[in-house]
């Protein structure tokens, strides 16, 4: 096993991180609002909604974000081993898990184990575990 040096960005992680917490204790504190994002986006396709701006800003933020990245010179390009059937089935079980959890990652991860909610850390800790045992699965035994 080998380490990626290039990619070792523990300060900009760290930067990261604290602006995603921040940015989720502002929605909570101002706008009373968990920051997940299927949360988020399950409320905006529920439709009529009365509080359909602030969801619609969250969302256009997160598409918005890597496109003035790219326009400042700092394209995010992800690099992706996986074709386009391999994708859509994993998005539609991260879509299952998503509702048999009752959130995401993020509204459980960044929001629920911060407020100390027992069923975000059994959430998220299943989460995580499921992740590493996928690529567990897909690196050591099946070859990939």
């Amino acid at each position: 096993m080998s380490i990626d040096i290039a990619s070792f960005t523990p300060g900009l992680s760290l930067t990261g991180g604290m602006v995603i917490g921040g940015a989720a204790a502002v929605l909570v504190l101002f706008n009373g609002r968990i920051a997940g994002i299927s949360g988020i986006l399950g409320g905006l396709l529920n439709m009529p909604q009365k509080d359909a701006g602030w969801r619609v800003g969250f969302i256009a933020g997160l598409v918005g974000a890597p496109v003035l990245a790219g326009l400042l010179g700092h394209p995010i390009a992800p690099d992706i081993h996986a074709g386009w059937s391999e994708i859509l089935v994993a998005g539609f079980l991260v879509g299952i898990g998503t509702r048999y959890a009752s959130g995401c990652t993020s509204g459980h991860g960044v929001c629920g184990i911060s407020r100390g909610s027992v069923r975000s850390l059994v959430a998220t800790a299943t989460f995580m575990a499921s992740g590493s045992l996928t690529v567990f699965v897909s690196r050591h035994l099946l070859g990939g």
